[in-house]
Parts: C-alpha cells; sequence; structure tokens
C-alpha cells in the first residue's frame, strides 16, 4: 500500500478543541482513520520528533493522501475540498460559506487561541480561570448575535458545515471554565440537535483512547 492510500492518522489530543473539531470533520465524511495521542500536559508536542511533524508544536496533524497536514480549519477545508461528497462541510451558497466561515473563525482566533494550554501557563494559575472564562465569554456573545441570522436547525442553515465542527468543542471547554451558557440559548440548542448526531458523539474527549476519564469542568 502506498503512502497515499495508507489509513489517515490523526496526531490527537483527547480534549483539544482543534482536534476535536477535526475529528467531527472526519466522522461526518465517514473517513476511516487511526489515532495517535499526544498528551500535551507532557508536553509531547514540544519533542523534536513531532516538531518535524508539526514546527510550531500543535496538535492535530493530520497524515493524509501521504501528506502531513496541520492547523484545523485547513485540515478540514482539505477533507472538504478532496471528499466532495455529502455533507458538505462547507455550503454551495458564497453567503452561506462566508457566515460558516466566519462563524470558525471567531473561535479558532477569537476564542480558542486565548484560553489554551500556553496561553494559560503564561498567564499563571491564580488569574487562568478568571483569563480563560472572560475570552470565552466574549467570543460566544459574539457568536450568538452572529446565529440571529444564520441559524436553522444548525450554524448555518439546516445542514451541518464548519462552523458546527468549530461550536461544540469550543462549548466543551466552555463548560471547563464554568462559562454560564444559559445566557446562549441558539448555540445551546444547535448543540443539543448536534449531539445527537453520530459524528459527534464518536468526536466526543470521553470517547477518545486517551481519555483519562477526569471530569469535564478540571482546567
Amino acid at each position: 500500500m502506498s503512502n497515499a492510500e495508507a489509513k489517515p492518522v490523526l496526531h490527537s489530543y483527547y480534549r483539544s478543541s482543534c482536534s476535536y473539531r477535526v475529528r467531527i470533520a472526519l466522522n461526518l465524511k465517514n473517513i476511516d482513520y487511526a489515532t495517535h495521542a499526544v498528551n500535551l500536559i507532557k508536553s509531547e508536542q514540544l519533542n523534536d520528533e513531532y516538531k518535524k511533524l508539526n514546527p510550531k508544536g500543535e496538535v492535530p496533524v493530520l497524515f493524509i493522501d501521504g501528506k502531513a497536514l496541520a492547523q484545523s480549519l485547513p485540515i478540514i477545508e482539505y477533507i472538504e475540498e478532496t471528499r466532495q461528497f455529502k455533507p458538505r462541510l462547507l455550503p454551495e451558497d458564497p453567503f452561506k460559506r462566508y457566515q460558516a466561515r466566519m462563524i470558525s473563525e471567531i473561535i479558532a482566533s477569537g476564542i480558542q487561541p486565548l484560553q489554551n494550554l500556553s496561553v494559560l501557563k503564561r498567564v499563571g494559575d491564580e488569574k487562568k480561570a478568571e483569563w480563560a472564562h472572560h475570552f470565552i465569554k466574549v467570543g460566544l456573545d459574539a457568536v450568538e448575535k452572529v446565529l440571529e441570522e444564520s441559524a436553522g436547525r444548525y450554524c448555518v442553515g439546516d445542514e451541518v458545515s464548519l462552523a458546527d465542527c468549530c461550536l461544540v468543542p469550543q462549548l466543551y471547554n466552555a463548560r471547563r471554565f464554568n462559562v454560564d451558557l444559559a445566557n446562549y440559548p441558539i448555540m445551546t440548542a444547535i448543540e443539543e440537535r448536534l449531539s445527537a448526531l453520530p459524528a459527534f458523539q464518536k468526536a466526543h474527549p470521553d470517547c477518545q483512547p486517551d481519555f483519562p476519564g477526569e471530569s469535564v469542568t478540571k482546567a
């Protein structure tokens, strides 16, 4: 079997929201893949061997089609562009496609980087929960406002998209930092519908091979 034909391998950490997004996308596209766990707490992403895959020392990295791909949103777009069968992760309509990308960008650029492990280590133990809570809330306030226009059953109309792949992992993290989600009725209703889909269930951190059995609320 050639490298291009080999089973995809996702280098992942169970509660990394970036890894979680890609797991959802792979599941939605019914792509069979293997998981290689990278323990962020033990800094395995920073060793020399791993940094040959991703010089920035981050998860995920997806080996697919003989290539090593990094950064979750470009990975998902690659999956969409090379597997152009339903469900479409980017809507066919240009404005809906913009909406899906815009919601994803708010989460992937405006929330997640500010509450990831490397940033919280710099903030320090005393301030990290307050810091993460603040920036998650600011970002979710913006997403909820966007959803007032874009949402149907899911983030953009009635079809699952890239935006949904980003939303569910971010709400998982919001709960870890005790963000009150009562003020976000649109996104929590969408999350409930998405959580009934097998692709999202299989991608959940609790279902990953490296899940240690700890509480979702533990930082």
